[in-house]
């Protein structure tokens, strides 16, 4: 295992991780087993206990300064093995996007070696240069980088507001509003969200097909507008509030839509920005839907990423006329994975930055939707 990790190996590096995390293990089941065991023997054996100190001896002998000192040391190691621990789960899961981002600036033949590198020798930043030039790919696929994001800014921009207007009132009118058959309706709501995803994909699917609506923004936008869990996230954050505000706005005047835009949406604004995330989040990452019911031309930034990047040849560049990344080496046979991979780290960062300045208020959101009071 040692010159395995001395060679720098991938695999030299994931043993020795999964060695580290398997002692880890067998050290802290070894912890609990000997505190269950003192647990269990002073059950057995009951003792006149005032506080945290053991008194059934008497005072001869009891050293409250070594007891303290003794029980500050075991809550110091307790820390350490807990942070040590969490230390090594945030480095195995941070493991796949350093070697996504390292990959994205290799050059494709260190890419391939046989014992991949965990950093690369040289820098190559005319990846992302490429794949912003890239067209055509070996898929068929007929859309550039800037059409496609535009699709998908376009479409997550409105199906984001959209459904945030649909969300509010509906939630709303479930929360404070009365009238027949509300708890049989939101009932029924509730019910769909036990019926699997597919299902719906298959019925939207025939419905837009026979309404002709393929190949626009109205198919990838329509049918996903409303989200019955956010608006049952929505409902519930709303009845938090009390009633009394309600009635004392409708003796100073106000309406429910007035009293919706001026009192309920600022009362629940965490949960209301969550939601915009989520679903932003979510649409930018939609995948089946829009490789479904549209051409190339009118999909998504996920299934653009998926076509064949190749080494093309570029009519203009920064490095001269007719230019290719590696001389037409590799040519449109074969997709570069180094392209692949820089195109999957520009798809990641919009998501990774908004959740990086916005993880507050999501973990706020969602949080408060469960408490009352």
């Amino acid at each position: 295992m040692s010159n395995l990790i001395l060679a720098g190996s991938a695999e030299g590096w994931l043993v020795a991780l999964s060695v580290l995390l398997i002692i880890v293990g067998i050290v802290a089941i070894a912890v609990m087993s000997v505190r269950i065991a003192r647990i269990v023997r002073s059950m057995r054996t009951p003792q006149a206990v005032v506080g945290k100190w053991d008194l059934s001896a008497g005072d001869e002998g009891f050293d409250a300064e070594k007891a303290q000192k003794r029980e500050k040391t075991k809550h110091i190691l307790k820390n350490v093995f807990v942070y040590i621990f969490l230390t090594l789960c945030a480095l195995l899961a941070f493991l796949p996007f350093y070697w996504m981002l390292m990959s994205s600036v290799k050059t494709e033949m260190e890419f391939r070696e046989s014992v991949p590198t965990f950093f690369p020798h040289t820098f190559q930043w005319k990846n992302y240069w490429m794949v912003f030039h890239q067209v055509t790919s070996t898929s068929g696929a007929n859309a550039s980088f800037g059409q496609i994001l535009l699709n998908t800014i376009i479409v997550g921009l409105l199906s984001t507001f959209l459904g945030l207007v649909l969300i509010v009132v509906t939630a709303y009118a479930l929360a404070r509003m009365e009238f027949k058959g509300k708890n049989i309706l939101f009932a029924l709501m509730l019910a769909t969200m036990m019926i699997p995803g597919e299902l719906f994909t298959v019925s939207n699917y025939i419905t837009v097909a026979k309404a002709h609506m393929n190949n626009t923004y109205t198919v990838l936008i329509l049918p996903f507008l409303v989200s019955v869990y956010y608006i049952y996230l929505l409902r519930n954050n709303f009845m938090q509030i009390p009633n009394s505000l309600y009635q004392a706005a409708k003796v100073d005047g106000l309406s429910d839509l007035g009293y919706l835009i001026k009192v309920m949406i600022p009362l629940t604004a965490p949960t209301l920005i969550s939601i915009t995330l989520l679903r932003f989040i979510g649409t930018w990452n939609s995948y089946i839907w829009p490789r479904l019911v549209n051409e190339k031309s009118w999909q998504m930034i996920t299934n653009w990423v998926t076509g064949g990047f190749v080494d093309r040849v570029q009519a203009t560049s920064p490095w001269g006329d007719n230019w290719s990344i590696y001389d037409k080496f590799y040519g449109d046979s074969q997709p570069l994975d180094t392209l692949k991979m820089a195109a999957v780290c520009m798809v990641s960062l919009p998501l990774l930055v908004l959740f990086i300045f916005c993880r507050r208020y999501i973990m706020r959101g969602v949080s408060k939707s469960g408490t009352k009071g």
